[in-house]
């Protein structure tokens, strides 16, 4: 019979009292302390810790998002590239996220739904700044936050910077050597196509080769919607299986409220552009 295995021996680290740790550094404490089930029913864990891992993923999204979006700013577009991936790759985890959701019946649901009071993802402040950054920009989606005025000024500062699309538009002018109506650059709604700007991503299109830094970025962009519109969809389809077409826990229309929500396009012009080729 042989020794059991210690880790000691080859020069693991295993004591901890005065040294940082694993868990200290990533706060494991407060992290897993933070999925705190108000009911008794076995499936609300599963509900709470989708949704704070989601948030996680987001805060992640908003750190990359908001590099990209500085670094176009000053010219260093190449570099912008592996963050927008990344994003891309974050919205497929987060669909994979779903799936595990979608392990949860109606009746699992209906177990705790009452606990949850009003609460709801549509309230994600990480969500909607998301959203802002992106483009897709409402006032009226800022009323939900103005209890909480550090989140409300947040959003606010937002609605003062170009979206992340308007800092692609500008660098599209500059190497087209054109000029887009002003109302294009709106702060404080969202971004409606365009057919000047459809016109020059078509001529980035005709010719990449000679635009090949803005048509990599075109593309990264039309990936990163792609999967970000791949997980409003699992979203409707799984609140849909769970819920059916019951009002949310929030009191939007639920089902109806999501499926309008597929219809937004944060890049327009990258997608109206393709039947013209």
């Amino acid at each position: 019979m042989t020794d059991a295995y210690n880790p000691e021996d080859e020069g693991a680290k295993m004591s901890f009292s005065k040294d940082m740790s694993y868990g200290d550094y990533l706060g494991m404490d407060g992290l897993l302390a933070a999925a705190k089930p108000l009911s008794n029913a076995h499936d609300e864990m599963l509900f709470i810790v989708q949704h704070q891992t989601s948030e996680l993923w987001m805060r992640l999204v908003l750190h990359e998002l908001s590099s990209a979006r500085t670094l176009m700013q000053q010219g260093r577009t190449q570099e912008v590239f592996k963050m927008l991936s990344r994003v891309a790759r974050i919205f497929e985890q987060l669909n994979s996220a779903w799936d595990v959701l979608r392990t949860m019946t109606p009746s699992d649901y209906t177990a705790f739904r009452e606990d949850l009071g009003q609460s709801s993802g549509f309230q994600s402040h990480q969500y909607r700044l998301i959203e802002f950054i992106l483009g897709n920009r409402n006032r009226a989606m800022m009323k939900m936050h103005e209890h909480r005025k550090a989140l409300h000024d947040m959003l606010e500062y937002e609605l003062t910077q170009p979206s992340l699309y308007h800092v692609a538009l500008r660098l599209l002018e500059q190497e087209l050597d054109l000029s887009f109506d002003a109302g294009i650059f709106r702060m404080d709604s969202p971004h409606v196509a365009d057919q000047a700007v459809i016109d020059a991503w078509t001529r980035v299109y005709n010719d990449p080769y000679a635009h090949w830094t803005l048509y990599d970025l075109a593309e990264k962009l039309v990936d990163l919607e792609d999967y970000f519109r791949r997980w409003r969809f699992n979203h409707v389809t799984t609140v849909e299986r769970i819920i059916g077409f019951k009002r949310g826990t929030g009191g939007t229309s639920g089902v109806k409220y999501l499926r309008r929500m597929l219809e937004v396009e944060l890049f327009p012009e990258l997608w109206h552009l393709r039947g013209g080729l």
